[in-house]
């Protein structure tokens, strides 16, 4: 089965209300479905711009502003729930910070179906920053979910430089793993992004980076920004030389648009030059010799 997907280079505005907002997502999502997208990635944290909306006290707060937004979370999942009925496609909504339990938060990375339905894949490796000063703790559960398109997983950001997490979930059945990053230096930018070519190569699959792109300076989380958003693939026959399908301008704010075809996965995992999907047990045999 051969999908368009959009994988989103988004920048952070300063909002003067709400209405701006679902203005500003519903541009982005139609802008998408208009040239035939039917799966979109939005960037990790790129929900962090509604902190504009509580004013300078909170937006200036780590603490204060993941409070605020937690008046805003329904409203944020039941528009993103609303646009993808709307457009039929299945929108992977980037991440929001949730509340779930006395003081505690975890990234949430919502998947909405265009069915209506919704589910979501919770970070599991926090950075420094969100252990150290956020205080934005670990979910627990790895996901792979079921659409239209086949298994589909979600690797948020730093989760993609963990390559046991993805092996899991291929292993489970994904041919495409959805990578939401919001980095603040080249170098983290470039971390994130071999992790996914890495995924992409080892487990002979697709793997999509979004970025967050552009300046914030008014915002305590999300300041600096600074990636460019990619489709990986295997580095195999039938495929880019450079496992590269596409790929974005950097720290542009745009689209970036790539078809992919699922069934090519199980293609050159069967018939490939190398069998890396194949061949990762192998690597377990070797004993280090001390």
């Amino acid at each position: 089965m051969n999908v368009k997907i959009a994988t989103a280079q988004y920048d952070i505005s300063f909002l003067d209300n709400w209405q701006a907002y679902i203005d500003k997502s519903t541009r982005w999502v139609q802008d998408a479905a208009a040239q035939g997208a039917k799966i979109l990635l939005f960037p990790e944290y790129n929900s962090m711009e509604l902190a504009s909306l509580f004013g300078k006290d909170v937006y200036s707060s780590l603490s204060k502003q993941l409070e605020a937004m937690q008046t805003l979370h329904e409203d944020f999942v039941a528009l993103f729930k609303g646009l993808a009925q709307q457009f039929q496609c299945l929108i992977q909504a980037g991440t929001f910070p949730v509340l779930v339990g006395p003081g505690g938060y975890h990234n949430r990375a919502y998947l909405f179906f265009a069915d209506g339905g919704v589910d979501y894949q919770e970070k599991l490796m926090m950075t420094r920053f969100e252990n150290e000063q956020w205080h934005i703790t670990s979910g627990k559960e790895l996901k792979v979910f079921d659409t239209g398109y086949g298994k589909i997983a979600i690797n948020i950001c730093y989760d993609s430089e963990f390559p046991l997490l993805a092996r899991q979930q291929v292993e489970a059945g994904a041919n495409l793993i959805l990578v939401p990053s919001c980095t603040d230096t080249l170098a983290g930018y470039h971390r994130v992004k071999i992790a996914c070519q890495a995924r992409a190569l080892e487990n002979q699959c697709y793997v999509v980076q979004a970025c967050l792109v552009g300046e914030a300076p008014w915002s305590e989380a999300v300041d600096v920004n600074i990636g460019a958003s990619a489709v990986y693939t295997p580095v195999d026959r039938g495929f880019p030389d450079n496992g590269v399908l596409a790929c974005g301008e950097l720290n542009a704010v745009q689209w970036v648009f790539a078809d992919v075809s699922l069934e090519g996965i199980a293609t050159v995992r069967a018939e490939g030059q190398v069998f890396n999907y194949r061949d990762w047990p192998l690597q377990c045999k070797p004993v280090l010799a001390l």
